[in-house]
Parts: C-alpha cells; structure tokens; sequence
C-alpha cells in the first residue's frame, strides 16, 4: 500500500491548484463544508472568483455577523477549495457537486486534501484504521508534531487536532462528539471521479488510478471501485473501459472548461 498522501509538488499538479508548503487552513478551521455547501447552492457554476468574494462579503451570503468574519471565512474558503474557475481542481469540484449529490462531503475533503497539506498529512493515522476503531488523539498529536515540527506550540497543535477530527466526521470517516470513531464511507461516483482525476495529476493509469492514494480515501477495493467506475461513466464524468481483462481509465476531461454544468 502507498504511503498516503506523500506528494511532492510538479508543474501539473501546481497548475491544476494543489497546495504544497507550511501552511495550514487547519490551524483556524475545519474544512467548513457547510459554508461550502450554501455558498455553492447560492451561486452559479460560471462565477468567478471577486464575485465570491463579492457574495460573501458585501451580500453576506454565508450569514456571518461581521465584516472582518465575512472576509475571513472567504480567505478560509478560498485557501481550501479556490473559489475560481480558472483553476482546474475547483471546475472538477463544481462539476462532480453538481452531478453527485450525495458523494458532496467527500468530493469537499478530496479537494481540502490536495490543497491543504497538513490536512493531508493526517490522512494515513485515520485511514489506516479498522471500522469500529477509536481514533487516538496521541497518535493524532504525533502526527501532526512530526509533520510541523518546532513550528507551531502546543496550543496550537491540539487546535489543529480538534479541527482535522471535525474534518473527518464531516466527510464521513469519523464518527462521535467526544470519541472519534471510525466508520467506512459512502463511496459514490463523484468523489471516484474527483479521485481518479487527481491521481492522473500524478501520471497514473487504468488500474492503478483505483489503487492510488486518492481512491483510498473512498474505503472501497479496486474491484468495487471498478462498478462505481461504470457510474462515473453514465453520468458523463470520466471515460473508461472495464472488462474482460481490460481497464482503461479516462479522468483528464473532468476538469474541461467547455464540460461544466
């Protein structure tokens, strides 16, 4: 098995809006998928990005009591899903929320992943473990110490750690107030979709786009990806080929300008 989420930055991968570096929206936030979710229910798939900030901060379509929070929760937004389609990552995210209603929460942390670093660097302690597992916040802590090392204090870290836990009960791979415990996924056609596209960023192929460290956050083997796959291909969302031996995967086209809905 791949080791999660251990991405070094390339041309492509930079181009399309992954995130790479120190920084973290997690040191303040959690993903904020229910901001996401209003925002984009409010808002049309062809507006750009001053006009979210437009939206959130003099409409204050995300309700908040302040100015300074509406500017705030645009830049917490913007750090973690980009706001702006002239990047391919959020034209992908717009295009499978619009096409798969129930897979939204994942496809919101996929896109978190690829951009928020130390989000992705506690993707490796949550996944690997077994359904009906606690969640250690020592193991957590650890985690999050290793991958920032002197560069943020105690107080600090255990925020992160309250943050990224509240990340992964809203994406599903989490459940409970007080003990976090692990729960498999929902997994469906549009987060498989979003999946497959950024393990293309990276130079896979056919199979190995369902075994990638991307397809793994939807806690499902390759052969049960391969069906959801098929759904992916009905609704329009990939190309592919499976059967008889035969895997062919087309994911490139998710994020064409001329393909959003």
């Amino acid at each position: 098995m791949q080791a999660a989420f251990v991405l070094s930055p390339t041309t492509t991968s930079l181009r399309a809006g992954l995130r790479f570096g120190d920084r973290s929206t997690h040191t303040s936030r959690t993903m904020m998928l229910a901001e996401l979710t209003e925002l984009l229910r409010a808002l049309p798939t062809s507006t750009d990005r001053e006009s979210y900030l437009t939206a959130i901060v003099e409409g204050n379509a995300l309700g908040k009591s302040t100015e300074s929070s509406r500017r705030l929760t645009s830049q917490r937004l913007g750090e973690l899903y980009g706001l702006d389609p002239k990047l391919a990552i959020f034209r992908a995210l717009r295009r499978v929320w619009s096409a798969d209603e129930p897979g939204r929460p994942l496809s919101a942390l996929l896109c978190a992943l690829a951009r928020d670093p130390l989000l992705r660097a506690t993707s490796e302690v949550v996944l690997s473990l077994p359904e009906g597992a606690e969640l250690g916040r020592t193991s957590l802590l650890a985690t999050l110490r290793a991958a920032v090392g002197e560069r943020l204090n105690e107080a600090v870290l255990d925020k992160v750690a309250r943050n990224v836990a509240s990340t992964w009960c809203q994406a599903g791979h989490l459940v409970g107030r007080v003990r976090k415990v692990r729960r498999r996924v929902q997994a469906s056609a549009g987060p498989l979709a979003l999946a497959l596209w950024l393990g293309s960023l990276e130079g896979l192929g056919g199979e190995e786009l369902l075994r990638s460290r991307w397809a793994r956050v939807l806690d499902r083997s390759p052969r049960e990806l391969e069906t959801i796959a098929l759904r992916a291909k009905q609704l329009g969302l990939i190309q592919a080929r499976i059967g008889g031996g035969v895997t062919e995967i087309d994911a490139s086209g998710l994020a064409d300008e001329g393909m959003q809905g």
